[in-house]
């Protein structure tokens, strides 16, 4: 979160306090998209455990096994909890004082939510949008569920590209891509 809010150009204590709410923000972000597939899991029957990484999270599940219906919902309530807290990001941002750092703050917990959501949700293995694409299709197609996402990669890598100017998350969803690619190949080998 860092390098994404332009930690590398901090150089005044307000641009500090500004990326540390940026970073404050996409922690929050991350961990209602990651309580949001713990919760759904728990709903099923499962124990859940949430472990935090670098661009993300991971929600674990123990003691239950889910069904593709279930797998499908189970994907999807993280971005769909990490949409609705934009959304509600936005509604405290429009009844707040401008100009100030809650501002800010909304603003920024906002942007990230529905970024990081819409992003999660473009059917590249293993985000969340290839997570539940691949449920959809099942085990039975698994190649064409494979070719989306290299392509999907390909396209969102452009896009995003396009979008932020910046090579980060084009290199990520590229190297997913990449993966996709390799197992494509080792299952014509089959």
């Amino acid at each position: 979160m860092v390098i994404v809010g332009g930690g590398m150009y901090v150089n005044t204590k307000e641009a500090m306090i500004e990326l540390v709410l940026f970073m404050v923000a996409g922690f929050v972000s991350i961990m209602v998209h990651e309580l949001g597939h713990a919760l759904t899991g728990q709903v099923f029957g499962a124990r859940s455990r949430i472990t935090l990484m670098a661009f993300g999270g991971v929600a674990e599940f123990s003691g239950a096994w889910f069904g593709r219906k279930q797998s499908f919902w189970v994907t999807a309530a993280g971005p769909g909890a990490q949409i609705l807290l934009g959304l509600l990001g936005v509604v405290v941002w429009l009844g707040i004082p401008k100009g100030g750092l809650p501002e800010y703050f909304c603003f920024w917990l906002s942007a990230i939510s529905v970024f990081w959501a819409v992003l999660n949700l473009v059917p590249v293995l293993p985000l969340d949008g290839g997570q539940m694409l691949n449920a959809l299709m099942g085990p039975e197609r698994v190649k064409t569920t494979l070719w989306v996402s290299v392509l999907a990669a390909g396209a969102a890598a452009i896009v995003v590209y396009r979008i932020t100017g910046s090579i980060l998350f084009p290199v990520l969803i590229g190297y997913f891509g990449f993966q996709s690619w390799k197992s494509l190949q080792a299952e014509g080998g089959r």
